[in-house]
């Protein structure tokens, strides 16, 4: 069960530090490799009112975190964590080339972090 858990863990900071790259990054990394373009951002689908590919991005972040930390205290820092990371990163496009703050984006991020609690809450409710 350690070696599961350490590697969840390892999982969740590896998905993070990729993260922390392609925000940070001044273009589009994916963009630059799909289209040779660093100034087209790939889209799984189609945004609504919020960006799709961030609420994915960090629904799939928040499911990491929230596998590999499990203790309570722990989720309480992880959900600050990850709401504290979704919007530095989102703020830091307002100074960093070639990227723009959007609030859909923040929405997206914010989003899919909210999923993942409810969804948490549900499931362990009675634990």
């Amino acid at each position: 069960m350690k070696i599961i858990n350490k590697l969840l863990m390892f999982q969740f900071h590896f998905v993070n530090l990729i993260l922390i790259i392609f925000y940070l990054y001044p273009g589009s990394i994916l963009g630059y490799f799909l289209y040779g373009n660093i100034s087209i951002q790939p889209k799984i689908t189609e945004d609504f009112i919020i960006s799709s590919n961030h609420l994915y991005l960090f629904t799939v972040i928040s499911v990491l975190g929230f596998f590999a930390y499990r203790n309570k205290r722990k989720i309480k820092f992880l959900i600050i964590y990850l709401f504290s990371l979704s919007i530095i990163l989102e703020l830091l496009h307002i100074v960093i080339p070639n990227r723009g703050f959007e609030w859909s984006d923040l929405f997206g991020n914010i989003l899919g972090i909210i999923f993942v609690i409810i969804i948490y809450k549900i499931k362990y409710k009675n634990a």
